[in-house]
Parts: C-alpha cells; structure tokens; sequence
C-alpha cells in the first residue's frame, strides 16, 4: 500500500487533535466538572454575609441574627448580617443577585421577594431566574383581620354582608400600595366579589393609629401588632388568615376559609422570611446551608424566640421544596397584582 500523500498528512495533522490537546481538554473538563464539588468541600472558606432589605432593630434583623449565631458555630467561619434598606426590598435583592455564587452572601428576603416579581416590570433582576431559593427561615406566619369596634360585623360572613350592601364604602388600611397588608385586602375583595375602598399610608404604624381611631373601619396585620387596640376594646379581631388555625393566636379566632362564605374557600396570606442565595450557587452548598438553617430552627431556644415574634413552627422544608413554596406564593401574588392592576416603578435608595 502507497503512503497518503502529503496534502493527507497535512490535513489529518490539523484535524486529529494531538495526545497533548486531548490531555489538555481533558483536565480543563475535568476542572471545571470538579470545581462545584472542591468549592462545596471548603466552603466557607471566609465570613459568610446575610444581606437584610430592612432597617436594623426590626424583625428581618432579630431574625437573622438569632440564626447568624447559629450558623456561626456551625460553620466555623464568622456568619455577619448587613443591612441595605430602601426600595421595597430591591436594593439588598439586586446585591446579592450580582454577588458571586460561592455560597458567601445571602439574602434574607420577606414575602415581598414574591410580590415584587410582578408588581415591579422594570427590577434589575429576575426574581425566578437569579436566585437559588435556600430555606424557609420563619413560615407563613397568618395575619389577622380586625375591624374597628364601631364596624356592627361580628365574623367574616358578617362583615362579607355589610361590604355588599355599601359597596365602595367599607375602608381599609394598608402600610402602602402593594405592600402585603395591600395585597391581602385586595385578595379579599376579588375573592369575597366586593368593592372595598383602599386607604394607603406610609407605613404601619400611621395606618394603625387611624384604625384605632375609626378614620378607616379595617385591616389586615399581625396578632402582635394589633393586640394593644385589641386589648383595649377599640378593634375586635375577626378572623386569621391561614389555611388552619395557629397555636400563636386565641384557639376560638376561625380562619377566613372557615367564614361559611363559599368564594372564601383557600383564602390564605400570610409573611414570610427565606434565605436566598445567587444562581448558580453549587447544590452542594445550597443544601448544606439548608440542612444547617433546618437543625438550628429546630432548636428549642430559637424556636422559644422565634414564637415571641409571631413565628410558628418551621416546617423542615429542603431546597427544593422551599423552591416551590417560593414558585406556588409567587404565583398567587401575580394573580391578585394583575386581577388589581397595580403596576410600580421599580423606586430608588
């Protein structure tokens, strides 16, 4: 047999990578492919950050720190909680969206993580997209909804009545448009079929004077924001909003599903807190924070102190389980932001 010609040899050089090429690609793959399992081996290999969308002193920060403590020990690196206040949870949200994804930044969000994704069109992330959802941290703790004193509706059933006879005039308070308390009153009415007047303030606490003062005639909050106008007789409590009753709150306060009012049926909202981290976080990592954030919740001191902030039993949900809770609250707050058509500009610091 007559050797290939040399245009053959050239071509056939050019074309079969050489061993060294082929070692080279091999351990460039191989690298790579290993990369996800040495960082998951020596994370963390320096502090961790757990980055709080809220002021210091408020609940996302006890929250945080009370876990902060734990982790710490645990992962024997220093676990620091910073707080980025301001934009309605956006400006912390888009910093740790562009952090690196090795596991040492962390985003403790709230409810409002969810809600955000469709009130805002323009955000400087995507909310599904560029994070790995970690761990439920406090679950969906229910919110109460109370009427002023002066308001003759003793129960859901009630109250559901005189909205239909006075439609457009029965008002309620909210810490401000889209916040949660926002968002609830306007399940309510899309669900319950009544138009409800929405009364907006800035913040919480302004919305509670006036509701104690009679100026509106409802809201949704916490137990524990409204038990010392509950305690004095000028509101009265109607109904919780969980899907079942909480051990936290009076046994003989029902559940706005168990009202008798078909339409009401599921009704449930509720706040939340969750650690997020980056995508693309390696899994390894993301469960290894999940499996340490679910043993310390599991703590009765912690769990002693997370009660005292209206916080009921953790339910130990892995990542991924956490990813669909995170998927499911998402979706439902889409639905009421788009039945309500409420649309923000994404605000700034």
């Amino acid at each position: 047999m007559s050797p290939p010609p040399a245009n053959a040899l050239l071509t056939m050089n050019k074309t079969v990578p050489s061993r060294r090429r082929l070692l080279q690609v091999a351990l460039a793959a191989g690298a790579w492919a290993a990369t996800p399992a040495l960082l998951a081996a020596t994370w963390p290999s320096r502090s961790v950050r757990i980055l709080i969308p809220f002021p210091a002193g408020g609940t996302a920060d006890v929250v945080a720190r009370l876990l902060a403590e734990k982790l710490a020990a645990d992962f024997g690196q220093p676990v620091l909680v910073e707080s980025r206040p301001g934009a309605n949870g956006i400006i912390a949200s888009d910093a740790v969206a562009k952090a690196a994804p090795d596991g040492h930044t962390l985003l403790l969000a709230s409810s409002a993580h969810a809600s955000n994704a469709s009130l805002y069109p323009r955000l400087p992330y995507d909310s599904a997209l560029d994070f790995a959802p970690v761990a439920l941290v406090a679950p969906p703790g229910p919110m109460v909804l109370a009427v002023h004193s002066s308001v003759p509706a003793r129960n859901v059933r009630e109250l559901v009545a005189l909205a239909r006879s006075k439609p457009g005039e029965l008002s309620y308070a909210s810490a401000g448009v889209g916040n949660t308390l926002h968002l609830a009153g306007e399940m309510f009415s899309q669900m319950a079929g009544v138009k409800m007047l929405h009364v907006p303030y800035k913040g919480a606490a302004p919305a509670l004077t006036d509701l104690a003062g009679g100026q509106v005639q409802m809201m949704f909050n916490s137990a524990l924001a409204l038990a010392p106008m509950v305690k004095d007789g000028r509101v009265r409590m109607l109904a919780q909003t969980g899907l079942k009753r909480s051990t936290l709150l009076p046994a003989d306060l029902p559940t706005v599903q168990e009202s008798g009012e078909a339409e009401l049926k599921g009704f449930e909202i509720s706040g939340w807190f969750g650690l997020f981290a980056p995508a693309r976080t390696p899994a390894d990592v993301v469960e290894r924070i999940n499996a340490e954030a679910r043993r310390a919740l599991a703590l009765p001191e912690l769990r002693a102190k997370l009660a005292l902030l209206g916080s009921d039993e953790v339910p130990a949900l892995a990542a991924p389980a956490f990813a669909v809770f995170v998927k499911g609250e998402t979706a439902r707050y889409a639905q009421v932001i788009r039945a309500a058509g409420i649309s923000l500009d994404a605000p700034t610091q």
